[in-house]
């Protein structure tokens, strides 16, 4: 299926950009192997515009927002996604929405695929979607955006008009998307090649130059098919009939106008559609390679990413109009051998090699690994969830709620009803003792809420016997999970981390098998896969290294560790996840931000168990 138009929702004041005093929202995605773009998640856009914030020129290291996005980085110069350990790179684009629509709002329209898991609809078809559904209508065609495909409402179910398959849609909330006011950063090119003094020789920086300069080489061509056309001898000028496509591309010419010959362009449009338009062309605006002859370029504007990395790019020209000094260097695959020659694709580029991430230590033998000390053991199991009987959700509001006399004159923030009123949920959900007008104040914090609301945020939560404040997010009580089945190891390695030469390593071994969801996960009775199991995290062997593990154990015996979701990588559902406790899997460097030298992490992380319940009082020596 191709994907319709650009998707830039909001009216523009001709340079591509909305009006500076419109609020929009942001939703960055990533161009797939159909050349069809792809959301990324709103935690994952949430990341990419913090950094944004603060260097438009920057780099976002996608794991460390989702451990699972850990090989990804996108380079915001060059706008283009990369791949460390396989070297694919892929193009990104910033895409605007109103506030209204269904980014705005966090909801997410998926569809069933083959394997029975959810797979989210594209976003502009997702909010055409969400339109229809606002408006009441009872079906949508969506014909009409470049989809031979019909949405009934009554039955949640899309239909393939020409095959007449059908297949089951769902409608759910998520986080929202970020909210922007003011004038959209315009993206400033990296001259390949150009250095204002003597280059960082820091892997990260290695890395990010490697980065852009192999990003450029795909720009060039990107920008080909936005200006692209016909010169002749210096200072010529000519017209040519081309698609206008997306202002994501920006950047100067990584070539200067040079050539004296005539290279005759052709682009195609694939099957998108695109608006007409002349473009006046001229050494200024055309990128030319520089040759003698009578060279012709034939690009196909949807077929250049047919696979992942790989521009397919046909030139008839001599290997002798290789620029020296180019390495031969494959886009596709920054490390291994690929079918292309950047340079025979009219790409002048000049890579350097971008190291691999050390992921794991060598090998190491069973005789090697040491008992942690002051840790028992060295495996832990955990079994299906342990039922806490004598616990009804009465007793457990009552337990950590004090009446209120005279409820104050405000809002329960879980209703929004006023105090002194009702609970909303009067009428939905009757409970003896009590009433729907009681109002009681939380013990530690002093918020304060109708009774009936507790009772019902009970209900919809693990109803393990803890309450946690929608306010502030103060516990009470003992917090647990829902994190599938598995066993969980721990042992000293002899090997140290980076940035910590005189200590060995604690590694710890998570392992979780596929298996069927039960009534506390989001679709009971249903498979769910544990993909890229089992995964190996690193902890300095020091005192609060050994302090951590202790708490990683308590979380992961209350089954906190890992939960059951939507994976932001591959965008599966029913998937195992990690569940908000930052895990560092990168072994021996830190070039996908989940690795070391970090040193803060060790803080942080304990930070982040703190925010599940998981304390220094439950360290036990």
């Amino acid at each position: 299926m191709a994907r319709p138009g650009a998707g830039l929702l909001l009216p523009t004041n001709g340079l591509g950009y909305p009006p500076q005093n419109l609020a929009r929202v942001v939703v960055w995605e990533w161009m797939n192997e159909h050349g069809r773009w792809r959301p990324y998640s709103a935690a994952v856009c949430h990341h990419i515009e913090n950094i944004l914030k603060g260097d438009a020129r920057g780099t976002a290291v996608l794991g460390q927002v989702d451990g699972q996005l850990s090989p990804y980085i996108i380079d915001l110069q060059s706008m283009h996604q990369f791949r460390q350990d396989t070297g694919t790179m892929r193009p990104v684009q910033r895409n605007f929405y109103e506030p209204s629509s269904a980014p705005g709002k966090g909801v997410v329209w998926e569809w069933e695929n083959d394997n029975g898991s959810w797979t989210p609809y594209d976003m502009e078809i997702c909010v055409t979607i969400q339109n229809a559904y606002e408006k009441q209508h009872p079906w949508l065609d969506l014909t009409s955006v470049g989809f031979c495909y019909l949405i009934d409402f009554n039955s949640m179910s899309q239909t393939n008009k020409q095959s007449q398959r059908k297949r089951r849609l769902r409608r759910r909330m998520d986080l929202a998307y970020p909210l922007i006011m003011g004038s959209i950063p315009k993206s400033q090119s990296w001259p390949v090649g150009a250095s204002s003094g003597q280059p960082c020789s820091c892997q990260q920086c290695i890395l990010v130059n490697s980065t852009r300069a192999a990003s450029n080489a795909i720009l060039a061509s990107q920008r080909r098919k936005l200006h692209g056309g016909a010169a002749g001898n210096t200072g010529a000028t000519g017209t040519l009939t081309a698609v206008r496509q997306s202002n994501t591309f920006a950047g100067t010419s990584l070539w200067s106008p040079t050539s004296s010959g005539t290279n005759n362009v052709s682009i195609g449009g694939g099957q998108a559609k695109g608006e007409q338009v002349q473009v006046p062309l001229s050494p200024a605006n055309f990128p030319v390679m520089p040759s003698h002859g009578h060279n012709t370029l034939a690009i196909n504007g949807q077929n250049n990413l047919n696979r992942p990395g790989t521009q397919r790019i046909s030139m008839a020209s001599p290997r002798g109009t290789i620029p020296p000094g180019v390495p031969a260097l494959p886009v596709k695959n920054l490390t291994g051998s690929g079918p292309v020659h950047p340079a025979l694709a009219g790409l002048p580029v000049c890579l350097t090699r971008a190291p691999k991430p050390i992921l794991h230590p060598p090998h190491i033998s069973k005789s090697d690994m040491k008992p942690v000390p002051g840790v028992n053991g060295m495996r832990r199991k955990t079994k299906k969830k342990h039922l806490r009987k004598g616990k009804t959700p009465e007793d457990v509001v009552r337990r950590y709620t004090d009446k209120i006399k005279v409820a104050p004159d405000e809002d329960c923030t879980i209703c929004m009803e006023r105090l002194t009123m009702a609970s909303g949920y009067e009428g939905v959900l009757q409970h003896k003792g009590i009433k729907p007008e009681l109002a009681g104040k939380l013990g530690k914090c002093g918020h304060m809420y109708h009774l009936l609301c507790l009772v019902a945020m009970y209900n919809n939560g693990n109803k393990d016997g803890s309450l946690q404040c929608p306010t502030c997010k103060t516990i009470y009580g003992e917090k647990t999970g829902t994190q599938p089945p598995g066993k969980m190891e721990y042992h000293i390695i002899p090997h140290c981390l980076p940035g910590y030469p005189d200590y060995k390593t604690i590694r710890i071994v998570y392992d979780i098998p596929a298996g069927v969801q039960t009534n506390e996960h989001p679709n009971p009775g249903k498979k769910f896969s544990a993909r890229g199991f089992p995964r190996q995290c690193y902890l300095p062997d020091n005192e609060k290294g050994r302090k951590v593990l202790k708490l990683l154990i308590t979380a992961w015996d209350r089954r906190l560790i890992f939960t059951i979701g939507t994976s932001s990588t591959t965008g599966e559902s029913d998937t195992v996840v990690w569940n908000e406790i930052h895990h560092k899997t990168e072994f021996g460097s830190n070039l996908t931000g989940h690795g070391y030298p970090d040193p803060n992490y060790l803080d942080n992380v304990l930070t982040e168990l703190s925010a599940q319940g998981v304390g220094e009082d439950n360290v036990k020596d």
